[in-house]
């Protein structure tokens, strides 16, 4: 048993953190900037960040390298730099974790490549394995406990990271896609569709995560939870809408509405609650303590709501309360 497993196995529910980008632009991250880079010239800054979240009641982080593939950091001439730029930013998770009051999990952030898969795309499928298994090899180097593949939207890309970093280590693995247009990813796949696929890849949880706002992921979880309500899910939503006020984007999702949504997505059945996008350790800490002190009532959506993915918060049932 994984360290992230054995903490389920002991815990109704896990926090993770929220947003490092959000937390880097307004610790001086230029727009456009690589934030892998700040592992090695800021390392201070980034460290800070852990620190925030574990010190908000995260029960897991993940590390600063959500671009840190060699076809991301290729448009910063970073590319031959991956190992070294990953397993900095697992060293930093990895120490503020070791220095933490309470157990905490770190997790390998793996984004997506921003290139497009074969047959549509450019990218090849080897060639995508062996990008991911680099990645791969510098996170597990610095020390972290899981492989954390998130913001998917094609199952090929993601069975290719899964493949490359099974290619790579013995490390367990997390998936989660971003269903931000109508309820499917952008390549069309629903949360049922995605479970289906990623169920079967041997996973230690998977889930959802960025995209549209709390509402988004809550029918996401629903939808999943409904077709299996043993798997442990994962909910990352962003903080609310992005809006553009002088200039400066904000996500309108303030503390209190995450609170709520991290309440609403456990009791739809996510195990692994956290935020993405626009968050921050304020709304860590709030999700943190209305999690810790609502009841659990666990529901499950109609089977014919969930195979859409579209909540509809009249047809749910509850199915069992505990705690």
């Amino acid at each position: 048993m994984n360290k992230l497993e054995q903490l389920l196995a002991t815990n109704e529910y896990l926090i993770a953190d929220g947003g490092m980008g959000t937390m880097l632009m307004a610790a001086g991250l230029e727009q456009g900037d690589p934030p892998e880079m700040w592992n090695v010239l800021h390392p201070d800054r980034i460290r800070a960040v852990h620190d925030g979240y574990i010190e908000a009641g995260a029960q897991i982080i993940l590390t600063n390298s959500f671009g840190g593939t060699c076809f991301r950091l290729k448009l910063h001439k970073l590319q031959d730099r991956a190992f070294e730029l990953n397993k900095a930013a697992a060293e930093l998770a990895r120490a503020a974790a070791d220095a933490a009051d309470q157990p905490v999990v770190v997790g390998g952030s793996i984004g997506p490549s921003g290139e497009i898969m074969e047959p549509v795309g450019a990218l090849c499928y080897n060639d995508a394995v062996a990008g991911f298994a680099e990645q791969a090899a510098g996170l597990a180097a610095g020390g972290v406990d899981v492989l954390w593949i998130e913001t998917m939207s094609d199952i090929s890309e993601v069975r290719a990271a899964v493949q490359g970093c099974r290619e790579a280590t013995d490390l367990p693995i997390v998936a989660t896609m971003t269903f931000d247009t109508n309820g499917r990813t952008m390549m069309g796949i629903t949360p049922v569709q995605a479970f289906t696929e990623l169920s079967a890849m041997n996973l230690t949880a998977l889930g959802g995560n960025c995209g549209n706002g709390p509402a988004e992921i809550e029918g996401v979880i629903q939808a999943m939870y409904a077709t299996n309500q043993s798997y442990p899910f994962v909910a990352k939503s962003n903080a609310g809408i992005p809006e553009y006020v002088h200039g400066h984007l904000h996500y309108n999702g303030t503390p209190e509405v995450m609170a709520d949504y991290a309440v609403k997505v456990r009791n739809y059945g996510a195990r692994i609650i956290g935020a993405c996008c626009g968050s921050t350790p304020a709304h860590i800490a709030a999700m943190r303590a209305a999690l810790d002190n609502a009841p659990i009532e666990h529901q499950i959506v109609e089977t014919a709501v969930a195979a859409t993915a579209t909540p509809d918060r009249n047809r749910t049932r509850t199915r069992r309360r505990r705690g």
